[in-house]
């Protein structure tokens, strides 16, 4: 698949003064592979003192953090190993490759669109990064459906949100409960080895990338809410509670939608929570699933200075929800 193949997006014709971070041929060189790995998970900000939500110090560095952990990796260089008859079929039956290259499809625009609506260039430049690198990831997903002959719908035109703030609240708290129940499920599939480790490692700097996308959400998230007056931080905060309640509805059962020639499409936007089973050969609880989630949520997190927020409602919830669950006998 050559880039002029690809889907045209430009995250510039939305944000004119947006510059496309360089890319590298990752693939090979493995010191530079580990080095650029290092630093994607780890950032310190220099300021001494606390980094309060909504200060200029603390625009600056959630900004600085997440231009300074960019990962240069270049989707066209990814390998795509050759597997087995078995794992094959594992992957091709999966029932996520459209809704996920269509979530990061619409991802990228609702991204791109509400930064093109900020006055602040800093804020400003780190979504339109956001925006490019979910781009990004929907060419990875692009190439590897190609790779693997994977059947797909066909995307319907993706539309300008109306709401651009709204749109941007709901992508930003949908990565934040898809990311989180993920990491568990991608940290399962390694551990099932049911899954080559050379399509791990392939995936490896896009989960590590939806961390840093969540954590500039959150970030995003406590700065805008800092410079709310009361009035409007009051409609600010009733337009995140129809969000939550929007999403909580999406995922009661199955999301439906039309493709490009009008045929509806039943996808399961619950595939995060629901899909152990699909990634491990083994039996795996509830309550482990969870556990696993809230690990491998710390271990993500942790490389990133301590000062900046992280998303905290999915680690809450579950881990109210797993005092009431039972532990399995034996454990």
């Amino acid at each position: 698949m050559s880039d002029q193949t690809l889907d045209p997006f430009d995250v510039g014709r939305m944000i004119p003064d947006f510059v496309a971070p360089p890319l590298t041929h990752l693939g090979l060189d493995r010191a530079t592979i580990d080095a650029a790995d290092v630093n994607t998970r780890q950032w310190t900000s220099h300021v001494d003192g606390p980094i309060t939500p909504g200060s200029e110090v603390h625009l600056r560095e959630v900004c600085r953090m997440f231009r300074e952990t960019f990962n240069p990796y270049r989707p066209s260089v990814l390998d795509w190993p050759t597997l087995e008859p078995d794992t094959l079929h594992r992957i091709v039956s999966l029932p996520i490759w459209d809704i996920a290259v269509q979530t990061e499809g619409k991802a990228r625009l609702r991204m791109a669109a509400y930064a093109a609506t900020l006055s602040e260039p800093d804020m400003r430049s780190a979504l339109a990064l956001n925006a490019w690198e979910e781009n990004r990831h929907k060419e990875v997903l692009s190439r590897m459906v190609a790779a693997y002959r994977i059947a797909l719908a066909k995307e319907a035109p993706y539309v300008h949100p109306a709401d651009t703030e709204w749109a941007y609240l709901v992508t930003g708290f949908s990565e934040c409960i898809d990311s989180f129940f993920a990491f568990g499920l991608f940290e399962l599939a390694h551990r099932s080895r049911l899954f080559p480790p050379e399509l791990i490692d392939t995936f490896e700097p896009v989960m590590q990338e939806e961390c840093r996308h969540i954590l500039l959400f959150a970030n995003w998230l406590a700065w805008h809410r800092a410079r709310l007056s009361r009035w409007r931080r009051l409609v600010f905060e009733l337009k995140v509670a129809a969000v939550w309640l929007f999403l909580g509805w999406e995922r009661i059962g199955l999301a439906r939608s039309f493709d490009a020639d009008g045929n509806e499409q039943t996808q399961d936007n619950n595939f995060t929570v629901n899909g152990a089973q699909a990634v491990s050969g083994a039996k795996i609880d509830v309550r482990e699933l969870m556990t696993l989630c809230l690990q491998e949520n710390d271990r993500r997190f942790c490389g990133y200075d301590a000062r900046l927020l992280r998303p905290q409602t999915m680690p809450k919830l579950v881990r109210v929800a797993l005092r009431f669950m039972r532990k399995k006998k034996g454990s």
